[in-house]
């Protein structure tokens, strides 16, 4: 059994809370633009007086409408600046955040409202406002829908926050005083859903403390030399329901970083370009997806060998910086391709971004090279909504590639005899919302089971190498993880999902599905129909030659009894909308072998 830890670096009052940071903000430095929100092409400041005023004002609205310390409110949005407001409102006002995915079903939502026992409702569609209202027969206790874009779309009309702000006031600044000094490190503040690729979602309680110091330490510990560059700010646009992008929401608040907010996944490029963040956070799809449309752009301009000699060139620059330094060639082709490719890939993400922080999943070793070598270093991390986002980090000043980095300030790791990750330290959940079972069985003097395989080495590093439960055994007896072939294969410009199937098969196998947005710049530059499906181009001998070759890449990186001996590409692709994905971007399992199961059997046919 080895163990690594870090010490805590930030110690932090039993009465400290959420609020704190944000009301002593407003209070010391009421001019800090905490946030920017998006205004036509531009983005509007909002100083830290501006938002705390709303907050309160928000807050003492929730109060009027009934809200007691303790009560449950749900929060159902796309990522946008109302998100934070009313995150932080409904702490302000004693109560407890219940997020839900903007894109989840009504079933999804009765589970989660209800087994919450949430007492209220902010929405940010009338869409959304409709899926609950659905399910209110069924909902015991439930009272109040709020609408963020109320009646009249746009800023919060009739029914919407801004109506009721208004309700509250007549409530006094004492009272959100009186609620807010009621709170500590020990008090609940969210219970976040996990999506779950089987089974009911389970509810995460998290408390101030979780939150608070997770994020402290996080910053003084570890993300100060990421965040604080040049003025630090950063775009966010992954899900806010998601644990890794609201850590980042607190950690900005707690440290005075500037946040802005983008809904709407098509819009990200030009949001970037145009609120030019210094840091980003990203799950590692999102980095893939870059390379691989620099990629087929390239190759669409007849500049396919240029950008692979310039790929070839960041990869072994980075790598060279581990290794004593990069010599005068390369340091000049480094320097010849800053100017044709990389400054491009950074001019797409702003032009001031040094770092990003990844999580979720694998990056995979030569991508996170390549983006360090192109001048944005890729800091991979490891965490669960179970472990408030963030357990290990790398750090600019401690890297290692292909690892998820060192345990945070606060925050031990420990691999089980089994090869088991367990976690313990200030960001481990309280326990499983009315579910002592799953806390029982997850929680063993303090460290939590995570499910994940990992090794530490002797530096401390952690790598995760497959999930616990997602193992495959084989008909021969040979234990197989699947998440480091999947990764690879899913790494080619074709591919969107890898599946590896062969529980208790002859051989291992693979569903694949192809990326609807790859398939056209492929086929383009292929002389194929620019109009290719799915359907259609799964058929094509080419593209199955080019899944050859992403197959037969992953298959290096294993023995002959784990490798992919069959593959199928779906005529369809695993989505979040087809039911196959969680909102984290993680295969349901479960589902997809049971929508697939006559391919899967097709495949070991005979």
């Amino acid at each position: 059994m080895r163990e690594s830890s870090v010490p805590v670096m930030v110690e932090l009052p039993d009465t400290a809370n959420l609020t704190d940071a944000p009301a002593t903000r407003a209070a010391e430095h009421p001019d800090h633009v905490l946030f920017r929100r998006k205004d036509g092409t531009g983005w509007r400041p909002v100083p830290a007086a501006t938002f705390w005023d709303e907050v309160t004002g928000l807050a003492k609205g929730l109060v009027a409408a009934g809200i007691d310390p303790g009560d449950r409110v749900a929060l159902m949005s796309r990522t946008r600046y109302e998100w934070t407001l009313a995150d932080y409102a409904i702490w302000a006002a004693g109560g407890v955040s219940v997020p839900i995915y903007e894109t989840s079903s009504a079933e999804q939502i009765e589970w989660i409202i209800s087994d919450s026992g949430a007492k209220a409702a902010l929405v940010e569609t009338g869409e959304h406002e409709a899926l609950v209202e659905s399910v209110r027969p069924g909902l015991a206790g439930f009272t109040d829908i709020w609408r963020i874009d109320g009646d009249g779309g746009g800023d919060a009309g009739a029914g919407g926050i801004a109506a009721l702000a208004e309700r509250g006031a007549r409530v006094g600044d004492g009272v959100i005083d009186e609620r807010r000094a009621g709170l500590g490190l020990a008090d609940l503040a969210t219970i976040i859903y996990t999506s779950g690729t089987t089974g009911r979602p389970k509810g995460c309680e998290l408390t101030h403390g979780n939150l608070l110091r997770t994020a402290r330490n996080a910053y003084e510990g570890a993300l100060r030399e990421v965040v604080d560059l040049d003025d630090g700010s950063t775009l966010l646009f992954l899900p806010l329901a998601h644990s890794f992008a609201r850590f980042i929401q607190v950690l900005c608040v707690e440290s005075g970083i500037t946040l802005g907010h983008t809904p709407d996944i098509a819009d990200v490029v030009p949001d970037l370009a145009s609120y030019q963040p210094t840091f980003l956070l990203a799950v590692p799809r999102v980095f893939e997806k870059v390379y691989n449309g620099a990629e087929q752009q390239a190759t669409a301009q007849g500049k396919g060998k240029i950008f692979r000699l310039a790929a070839d060139t960041a990869i072994g620059y980075s790598r060279a910086l581990d290794a004593g330094g990069p010599g005068v060639v390369l340091k000049l082709q480094h320097l010849l391709f800053d100017k044709l490719v990389y400054g491009k890939l950074r001019a797409a993400v702003g032009g001031k971004v040094s770092y990003a922080v990844a999580g979720g999943s694998a990056l995979g070793e030569r991508l996170g090279h390549f983006f360090r070598g192109v001048g944005i270093t890729i800091l991979e991390g490891y965490g669960l909504t179970e472990t408030t986002a963030p357990s290990t980090v790398n750090l600019p000043s401690d890297l290692k590639i292909g690892t998820v980095g060192r345990p945070l300030p606060g925050v031990s790791v420990r691999i089980a005899d089994d090869g088991e990750v367990m976690v313990k330290g200030v960001n481990v959940l309280r326990g499983y919302w009315h579910n002592e079972g799953a806390t029982k069985e997850a929680l063993e003097d303090g460290w939590f089971r995570t499910g994940d395989l990992g090794a530490l080495d002797d530096d401390g590093f952690l790598t995760i190498t497959g999930r616990k439960k997602e193992i495959l055994v084989t008909a021969a007896g040979k234990n197989v993880a699947p998440a480091p072939l999947e990764d690879r294969v899913r790494a080619h410009a074709l591919v969107s999902q890898c599946m590896v199937v062969g529980d208790g098969k002859p051989f291992v196998a693979a569903l694949i599905t192809l990326d609807p947005e790859a398939i056209g710049p492929w086929a383009k530059a292929n002389g194929k129909p620019a109009d290719m499906t799915a359907a259609q181009a799964r058929d094509d001998a080419d593209v199955q030659a080019a899944i050859d070759e992403a197959v037969r890449a992953a298959n290096a990186s294993v023995s002959r009894a784990e490798q992919i001996k069959k593959y199928r590409i779906l005529a369809d692709d695993l989505t979040e909308q087809s039911g196959h994905l969680t909102p984290s971007l993680k295969v349901k399992r479960g589902i997809v072998m049971k929508d697939y199961a006559a391919e899967v059997e097709a495949m070991y046919a005979g």
